[in-house]
């Protein structure tokens, strides 16, 4: 057993756990309230799906910078307080869309809350390593992305309720209602992890460090990098164009189209979940990292990306599409939950958020991209036509299957280890 399992103190590490996933679910709703309000947004707006797809990239293009920056605060700074700061901003940013009425009003408030959410999801995974040793980091972390599929679940069931009883503008004063619920909850119980904390006999954790020329050219760290960009790409377009997709290109009502979202999140969270915990558990039955977590992700990736590839086929019925568009989605997620303890495995803790932070701005790319290529097609083939939707599905898949074959061949952590501990260099060194 090792130090960190010792230390490990379960009932605090779990309500941390759980607290978090609240977050996340609050950082979803925020995300998932354009895509949901699209119909009635455009509609009042005027807006062509060239501009809406616009206004769907928005969030993510000071995203990468900011999660970046995050990320290497959260390397210095207690995660509780940063975590604490991110969640007061996204509350009070949500207010403004109350009055916006321009296109360029709403592409401004994307991109602040872009700013304010880019750090999230690093910077809770990182709070997350400080309360659960390396073995026991999958289904933690799964939990923290479960909560990102729930806010899903809870926007499907109220977004589109609220949207005809009481306008789509109102859903951006409940968001912000909901945030200030949780920055109490945080404030209450929130605590800082100990498991980075130095103890009797224990090398100090920032006795060595990696240059990051080294780490950012590592093989599992590309890699990852890539297959965080494909997942990142595949929640983009399900955020953003589904529920478009399943109310114009399908002809769902409203009501129905948010019954599809709880449907997509009653399915994809077990299914996450599950898969994490299988990845954990073969990790501890011995299985090397390289095929537990590396060739598990990329596997699951290649599939997810033949699921939606499959959405180009005319003879599919409603039913089978939306299959497909759930273990596409469900199976792109696993990345979320196993990817970043891949990363944790060989990066020094000192450097963790900022290699977490680094992945997220490369996938953050896919966040921005994604949106706009869509709707270039959705335009290009017609509003309204379900062809230009299929089109921009097949786009995800390619990106899926192209990455996961990368992954596969290059995410070896145990490789990593090995190759990144000989080229450690004295922290102080590289302070001087």
């Amino acid at each position: 057993m090792t130090q960190d399992d010792t230390a490990f103190r379960p009932a605090s590490a779990w309500t941390i756990a759980v607290l978090l996933a609240f977050m996340m679910l609050v950082n979803f709703l925020d995300k998932v309230v354009i895509g949901l309000v699209a119909v009635p947004m455009t509609q009042e707006l005027d807006l062509t799906p060239t501009e809406f797809g616009l206004i769907g990239g928005a969030l993510h293009w000071l995203f990468a910078v900011s999660a970046v920056v995050g990320g290497f605060l959260a390397n210095r700074r207690p995660t509780r307080s940063l975590l604490l700061g991110m969640g007061l901003f996204w509350a009070l940013i949500q207010l403004p869309m109350l009055f916006a009425s321009s296109l360029w009003m709403i592409v401004a408030c994307r991109v602040l809350l872009g700013i304010g959410e880019g750090p999230a999801s690093p910077v809770a995974t990182h709070a997350l390593y400080k309360w659960f040793p390396d073995n026991r980091r999958s289904l933690p972390v799964a939990l923290l992305h479960s909560g990102s599929a729930m806010g899903l679940l809870v926007a499907g069931a109220m977004i589109p309720w609220i949207s005809l009883h009481y306008g789509w503008r109102t859903n951006f004063v409940v968001l912000a209602a909901i945030g200030l619920v949780w920055c109490v909850l945080w404030w209450l119980l929130g605590r800082e992890g100990t498991l980075d904390n130095l103890r009797s006999g224990q090398v100090a954790p920032d006795a060595h460090r990696v240059p990051y020329r080294r780490l950012l050219t590592d093989g599992s760290v590309l890699g990852n990098y890539a297959c965080h960009f494909a997942a990142n790409w595949s929640l983009a377009l399900t955020l953003t164009w589904v529920p478009s997709y399943l109310e114009i290109g399908l002809g769902i009502d409203p009501l129905n189209t948010g019954r599809m979202f709880v449907l997509f999140v009653l399915v994809t969270t077990p299914l996450s979940l599950f898969m994490a915990w299988l990845s954990q558990r073969l990790l501890r039955r011995g299985l090397p990292s390289r095929l537990a977590r590396g060739a598990f992700v990329s596997v699951c990736l290649m599939a997810g990306g033949l699921f939606s590839a499959s959405l180009m086929l005319t003879e599919l019925s409603v039913v089978t599409r939306i299959i497909a568009l759930t273990l596409s989605g469900g199976l792109a997620l696993v990345m979320y939950s196993v990817g970043p303890a891949m990363l944790a495995e060989f990066t020094p803790s000192s450097q963790r958020g900022g290699i977490l932070a680094i992945g997220n701005a490369v996938a953050s790319l896919a966040g921005l991209s994604a949106p706009v290529v869509t709707g270039l097609l959705v335009h290009g083939a017609g509003a309204g036509h379900p062809e230009g939707y299929a089109q921009g599905f097949l786009a995800c898949g390619i990106v899926m299957v192209v990455a996961g074959l990368l992954g596969l061949v290059t995410m070896d952590p145990q490789r990593s280890r090995q190759r990144l501990a000989q080229d450690e260099t004295p922290a102080l060194a590289s302070r001087a």
